[in-house]
Order: C-alpha cells, then structure tokens, then sequence
C-alpha cells in the first residue's frame, strides 16, 4: 500500500469575510499524480498555496509524510523545501544567471556542497532542453523556457512533493506543450504531484485522480476516465461542455 504523503482534514480559508475554502479534505499517495480542476474563483490556487504554507488557514489540519505540520512561519520554512512549488508567474531573479537561480535553495537553505549541487543542476537543465541556458539571464528566456527553470529549481531541492499552479497559463499556445512535456516525463518518473491546470487533455493523459472544485469545497474525486467519459454531475458536465478539448 502506497504511504500517503499529504494529507488534508476539514482545510477552512477566508479572506476578509469571504469563505475561499469551506472544510477541504484530501489526501496524495506516493507516486501519486493529483490534477485539481475547477471554475475560476472555486479555491484552486488558495488551497495549494496553504500546503505551501503562502497562505494562514482558519481551522483544519494538515498531516505531511504521517506527521502533524505546526502551522508557523518558521516551521513552513523547512517544509517548503520539502514541499515545492511552481508559480504561473515563473519568480525567477532577473539579476542572477539560469545556474545562480537554481544554485541559490540548495546553497543557502539547504547548505549543500556547490560542485555536487552544480552538477545536478546542469543535468535538470540538459534533461528538460536548456543546458546551453545555464549562463543566460531570465530576459533572455523565453516564457517556455522560464517555467522549464522554474520546473528544474523546485526538483533540485530533492521535493516529496510537487504543487503546481496553473503554470502554463500566461504562456502562447506554443510553449505550453514544451512545458507540459516536462511534466508528463515526471509522472512516468513517478514524481508525487498535485496540479491546478486547465489544460484537459493534459489532465486526461496524467491524472491518477481528478478532484473537482467548486464554490470552496471537492465536489468529485474519480479517475480520469470516470471524470472524463463516465461523467453524471451536472456542475461538472457543465464546466467540461463550455471549454473547447
């Protein structure tokens, strides 16, 4: 039986007034590829960022490799290197080089020995295409390549756990497949992922489990095959009816 990784009881977020998240419960298996679908506004991109530790909560628990997080600043430090994030907005340091991007986590928070660390980062990069971008700067990249950095600099930190939000969604048609092709290589690979996307025919070929949103709590959690082909919820039939896949 796969050991659970993450787990989430009863997730409650507001904003102000404004319930986001209204008793969220989940959990991801090792290995596990977890794709969160939803509306605009249904909470996506709030609850990923509370397993990041971006966001407080109000009430809830959240258990990480069996254990209970303490839900403080200075313990989300820790676990943010265990827990990674990739952003839609990249959040690359335009100062610094591809290679000094990915060098500074594992150099500063994680103290590790920088030619080792150095040698991991240049086969991320040649791995997802961009090992001749190790001198360039981010202006130089384009948007494609930027979240293909952004994809190495999470997995060079060693993750249990990936979080995706919404990364190819500010880039052309054409640089979302090369993006998406990274991703699909780190399913195969067995990588724990949980990914907000509106891609869907992505979603279909990747998901193990697909989760649906809406108005702040999981309305469906099936295969994708349930989701896609065996669909009765008419909330969902709705929001798959009105995109174009």
């Amino acid at each position: 039986m796969s050991e659970t990784v993450l787990e989430v009881k009863n997730l409650h977020k507001k904003f102000g007034e404004t319930e986001i998240l209204k008793g969220v419960d989940l959990s991801i298996q090792q290995g596990e590829v977890l794709v969160l679908l939803g509306a605009s506004g249904s909470g996506k991109s709030t609850l990923l960022r509370t397993l990041n530790g971006l966001e407080t909560i109000e009430q809830g628990e959240i258990f990480f490799q069996g254990n209970k997080l303490t839900l403080s600043e200075k313990a989300w430090e820790k676990h943010r290197t265990e827990i990674g994030m990739v952003f839609q907005s990249y959040e690359l340091f335009p100062n610094m080089n591809v290679l000094e991007n990915l060098l500074l986590g594992p150099l500063k928070v994680q103290k590790r020995e920088r030619k080792s660390v150095e040698k991991v980062a240049l086969e991320l990069l040649e791995r997802v295409g961009l090992r001749e971008k190790a001198s360039s700067y981010p202006r130089e990249l384009s948007g494609g390549q930027k979240q293909r950095v952004a994809i190495v600099r999470a997995l060079i930190m060693e993750p249990q756990l990936l979080l995706f939000d919404e990364i190819t969604a500010s880039l052309d048609p054409e640089m979302v497949r090369e993006v998406l092709l990274v991703l699909q290589d780190l399913a195969k690979e067995g990588k724990t992922m949980l990914i907000v996307t509106h891609e869907m025919k992505f979603a279909r070929l990747v998901a193990d489990r697909i989760i649906f949103m809406d108005e702040g709590v999981i309305i469906a959690e099936q295969s994708a095959e349930e989701f896609f082909d065996k669909q009765e919820n008419p909330r969902i039939l709705n929001f798959l009816n009105s995109l174009d896949f």
